[in-house]
């Protein structure tokens, strides 16, 4: 997946932002962020707590100014007349008052948006949440809350659809649900953002990463591609400056391990025993891990990943 770099890649579907960049006072928080998530796809938006996530996305949906552009079907949100049946937002569960019953609130924004009253009990049953209604959002659990705020992003059915940090808090139950619902938003044709700091959920998740550090996006690719790449080989052999000595040659790297293994990278297993085998080398062990989401982070973002 190649990363944007001009506005004229926008399209008339999905979410096309170009060079998106922002300071708050001296210091800049995003720089000339680019990024294309297509329909039909869960796209990961990843960094660590303060690369700049939240920021990004908050400009893309005109609620922070700054330069760059962004483009909702191929055009500004400011040029559709009901962005809320263009994109559909998520931003930290519910916003509401406490006091205010499910049902009730659903009910007012949806008027806001010349919806029917139908449109709430649907939305409701999509998320899972069609007996709730009567409950007061002071009273919902963080994973009951999160879904409220998905039944409000999705009254006006937009093809685009935005969550910003929605794992945070959920249990094993709630997380599964948000993954199978998603996954099924993007079965229908919708194009979907999550940004995340949890790399094993969007590793379930996510078709398409986008990688964010340090306000900059640096890499845009596919969740297939990650899987293809090289994985860590682990080897061992009675003679183990020998096998260093073969894999340095055919261009791969070494880190010694305990218990004399030894770390390969560069080089996938089947090398590693084609170079054992020609050079009459005997291996006690060679074993190959796939790369995972999370070497794949580490190994572009260059910054330290931050657990909460």
């Amino acid at each position: 997946m190649a990363l944007v770099n001009s506005p004229d890649a926008a399209d008339d579907s999905g979410l096309t932002a170009y060079s998106l960049s922002r300071a708050f006072g001296s210091k800049t928080v995003l720089h000339e962020v680019s990024l294309r998530v297509p329909p039909g796809s869960v796209t990961g938006f990843l960094g660590a707590n303060g690369a700049g996530k939240s920021t990004a996305i908050r400009m893309m949906l005109g609620l922070l100014k700054g330069e760059g552009k962004s483009f909702f079907l191929g055009r500004p949100l400011s040029e559709w007349s009901s962005p809320g049946h263009v994109v559909g937002a998520v931003l930290g569960g519910v916003a509401g008052h406490p006091r205010h019953r499910v049902r009730t609130h659903l009910a007012m924004v949806a008027a806001g948006m010349g919806l029917p009253a139908r449109r709430v009990g649907e939305v409701l049953d999509l998320v899972g949440l069609g007996e709730a209604g009567g409950q007061r959002l002071g009273s919902l659990s963080l994973g009951m809350a999160q879904r409220v705020g998905i039944a409000q992003a999705m009254l006006g059915d937009p093809p685009v659809l935005i969550l910003d940090e929605p794992g945070n808090g959920l249990d094993p139950h709630s997380l599964r649900w948000l993954r199978t619902f998603l996954r099924g938003l993007a079965a229908q044709g919708r194009a979907v953002l999550v940004s995340s700091h949890l790399l094993g959920e969007m590793e379930q998740l996510a078709d398409a990463v986008i990688v964010l550090a340090r306000g900059r996006v640096v890499a845009q690719t596919t969740v297939r591609e990650i899987a293809a790449r090289t994985g860590t080989v682990t080897a061992q052999s009675p003679h183990p400056d020998r096998l260093t000595e073969l894999v340095s040659k055919a261009g791969g790297t070494t880190r010694p391990l305990d218990g004399d293994l030894i770390a390969i990278g560069g080089l996938d297993r089947f090398q590693v025993g084609a170079l054992a085998a020609a050079g009459s080398l005997a291996l006690s062990w060679l074993d190959e891990r796939p790369s995972s989401l999370e070497d794949f982070y580490l190994s572009v973002a260059h910054e330290e990943f931050h657990i909460r």
